[in-house]
């Protein structure tokens, strides 16, 4: 298979973070995209904070969709493959909502809800069965598209980061009927445009109603998150074989291939109150840099389309009392590079795979017989196939 083998990174700007629409600095990404190119990556996957490009339901942002066509061509000038990801959400553990698209008074869930860039205790109107958010979501996701219609850089458009961390559709033809409709507000400005759905371990863990056999109604590939951190059943924080073992999954239950869009460790340094509140979860850099390059060959060997490291860059310390990394301590240090700009060695990652051939995917070792059944117990179907797998394969 002559095709080439993707790899990048999730990007924020190491000083501003979920602020970038914002505090919008052309030179930074310049900057940030010529030292990505230069390390080896070719595709760079980057979030529309939704209310930043939404500010009413009926409106989108003359100012981000100029600023989105101005990292585009960025992109383009630097020999850079883009995907935009809409409907920004959830993020690293918050979920950014624009105050319109909230209900009614609600404590707080398992994740802060942020508008205006603050905590507020109301609920998330459901994205799948509310009309007034559904029809905004197709204006945006039409609006954005026109903007990039035909544009070199772009690889493709995600629909969404880990949309369930903020809604779950009630049915599953609840996620069908939205999948349709952004896909068709896509494909009506840009017919031969790419289309995938950010999708993370807990849509396997869980019968979420939005899953890879859903997604692959309307998605030209399918993608996945994954990190042995957030995985108790796995064989710990650098276990190489747990992001092929959910690539496989995807495939099996979608039946298409797979963009490996997130992985990655965060790492100590400089940060004590990481350190004192999430030691656990911090590697060291040496740790990382071993861990990355081998989790992207077990996933490489499993016929993926590419692979994106979360996340370029830390952030700055000047930003770490804004949410979500006030109380996510542990999210200010996914980076390949420092926040100063300094590379991990974990970047070397980038040039060893750039230019790499995409492996044949392989025949799948999952039972099919399980396949139709698999979200009758999802987590503990998910487990026992990961040890059986684990089992059968020899180590790389």
């Amino acid at each position: 298979m002559s095709e080439a083998y993707r790899v990048g990174v999730n990007y924020w700007p190491a000083s501003s973070a979920m602020q970038w629409w914002r505090r919008f600095e052309a030179a930074e990404v310049d900057r940030d995209f010529a030292r990505i190119v230069a390390a080896g990556g070719d595709l760079v996957r980057f979030f529309l904070l939704w209310e930043d490009f939404q500010p009413t339901p009926g409106t989108v942002s003359e100012i981000a969709l100029d600023r989105l066509v101005t990292v585009a061509d960025i992109a383009r000038r630097s020999s850079l493959k883009i995907l935009p990801t809409l409907f920004t959400g959830h993020m690293s553990g918050a979920n950014f909502v624009p105050i319109w698209a909230l209900g009614g008074t609600a404590p707080r869930g398992r994740f802060r809800v942020i508008a205006d860039h603050r905590a507020v205790e109301r609920e998330i109107r459901n994205w799948y069965t509310d009309q007034t958010v559904l029809e905004a979501q197709a204006i945006l996701a039409r609006e954005c598209a026109r903007a990039l219609s035909g544009h070199g850089a772009l690889w493709g458009w995600d629909l969404g980061n880990e949309n369930s961390n903020c809604s779950v559709p009630p049915t599953r033809d609840d996620g069908l009927r939205w999948l349709d409709r952004m896909a068709d507000a896509i494909r009506s400005v840009d017919p031969s445009c790419r289309i995938t759905l950010g999708l993370h371990m807990e849509d396997l863990e869980e019968d979420r109603r939005i899953g890879p056999a859903e997604a692959a109604r309307v998605c030209d590939v399918l993608c996945m998150h994954g990190y042995p951190l957030y995985a108790s059943w796995c064989q710990g924080p650098t276990d190489p074989e747990l992001i092929a073992f959910l690539a496989d999954v995807t495939r099996w239950l979608g039946g298409k291939d797979v963009l490996f869009a997130e992985f990655g460790a965060p790492t100590r340094g400089g940060d004590p109150e990481a350190e004192r509140e999430a030691a656990g979860m911090l590697l060291s850099e040496e740790e990382a840099a071993d861990y990355i390059p081998v989790a992207l060959s077990h996933v490489h060997a499993r016929g993926t389309v590419g692979a994106l490291v979360w996340c370029y860059a830390d952030y700055a310390p000047s930003i770490w009392s804004l949410p979500p990394l006030d109380l996510a301590a542990h999210e200010r240090h996914f980076g390949l590079w420092r926040w100063d700009g300094t590379p991990k060695r974990a970047v070397a990652t980038l040039a060893a795979w750039h230019g790499r051939a995409r492996a044949t995917p392989p025949a799948l070792d999952l039972p099919d017989a399980q396949r139709s059944r698999f979200y009758d117990a999802p987590r503990s179907t998910l487990i026992g196939l990961y040890r059986a797998q684990r089992l059968a394969r020899p180590v790389l």
